[in-house]
């Protein structure tokens, strides 16, 4: 490895690791401030609040560290160009191809990094957050067992889902049984599936059972859809059914697996397994854009404005991978493509930044 390499891969891990420090930072401290008010009503002990934010980390790093290495290779490369150091290693025969083999190298390395995190620390990580959450926080009666099967205790309901996709807030094999003041049976409803929309569930495919004041008869009756309310909203659902970001790579394909086994339709779920091996990838892909903007003349007379274009095709990034996704929720796109669109476009935006390089 050469000097300038060598010196490349220091500066730019130096600038990495203050970035993710200050993004980690400020992620922390909104969470903190957005959730405190929660820990403090429930008399949570400060021991606990603390590790749930400590369980939390892993995560929130996983997710800002694409974004903190785009910076960190921008600010890297548009001081060297500010400097002109950049004209010197020209003047001196340092190619632009050189330049760039070790971002290659830190992005790959950072790709593997962040699906090793993604795979073996942030699962149960998240589970022990989510059960600090979810148990001591919102006190929420709800239990999963090991085949994601969920049930629900509510005020006078008992609730049980077999599946639950956070992502497209929809519900799979819903029964809802509700009961009286003496805990008696007043009614039963089997649901193919449930979507959350304004404040209640839009039901599809339901047997209704009502109790006869009368008579105390069951009376049965079959509806396409039924809007219902029910003690349960998607957040909490969330916590208690991992979602597809939760659980590793083989977790995730043996659930999909498990759920089109029993006739559901594991769609959703397949696109969640596309992006666990896409979303690393852009590590590489932003790491390249992030060298280009800063290699780029505009970078020489105002870094502040290559930054601000590194941070907005990051924030366009993340807009375009989650309106794919939603596409693929929906059925209207195939998982594959749902899930590598966004790297395939700003694989090009890549190459054309790069081309534009002087």
């Amino acid at each position: 490895m050469s000097i300038v390499h060598r010196y490349l891969i220091r500066e730019i891990l130096r600038m990495a690791a203050i970035v993710l420090l200050m993004v980690v930072g400020v992620y922390l401290a909104v969470d903190f401030f957005e959730k405190v008010d929660n820990f403090l009503e429930k008399g949570v002990p400060l021991d606990r609040a603390l590790a749930y934010f400590t369980y939390k980390l892993p995560f929130i790093v996983a997710q800002v560290m694409p974004l903190a290495l785009l910076l960190a290779v921008t600010i890297t490369f548009g001081l060297m160009n500010k400097h002109n150091e950049v004209l010197a290693l020209r003047a001196g025969g340092v190619g632009t191809g050189r330049l760039i083999r070790p971002i290659l190298v830190l992005g790959a390395v950072s790709t593997i990094l962040l699906f090793f995190l993604s795979e073996a620390v942030v699962p149960p990580t998240m589970d022990r957050a989510n059960r600090i959450w979810l148990g001591e926080v919102r006190q929420k009666a709800m239990l999963v067992s090991r085949q994601h099967n969920i049930w629900i205790k509510g005020a006078r309901s008992i609730v049980f889902l077999q599946h639950y996709h956070g992502p497209s807030r929809t519900a799979y094999g819903l029964t809802v049984n509700r009961f009286d003041e003496r805990f008696d049976l007043v009614e039963r409803l089997d649901a193919a599936s449930g979507a959350y929309s304004g404040g209640q569930w839009r039901l599809t495919g339901v047997m209704a059972q009502r109790r006869q004041s009368d008579t105390g008869a069951m009376a049965i009756s079959f509806h396409d859809t039924l809007t219902v309310p029910l003690d349960l909203v998607p957040e909490d659902l969330s916590q208690a059914a991992r979602e597809g970001s939760e659980m590793s790579y083989g977790e995730l394909r043996r659930h999909a697996e498990h759920v089109a086994a029993e006739g559901y339709d594991a769609g959703a779920y397949r696109v969640d397994l596309q992006a666990k091996l896409a979303f690393p990838v852009i590590c590489l892909i932003l790491a390249v854009v992030g060298a280009g903007i800063g290699l780029h003349r505009l970078a020489h007379g105002g870094l502040a404005l290559a930054v601000a274009i590194g941070l907005g095709l990051a924030f366009l990034y993340w807009v375009f991978f989650s309106f794919c996704l939603s596409l693929g929720y929906g059925e209207m796109l195939p998982p594959v493509m749902a899930a590598w669109a966004a790297n395939l476009l700003f694989a090009c935006i890549a190459g054309v930044i790069m081309l534009a390089v002087d």
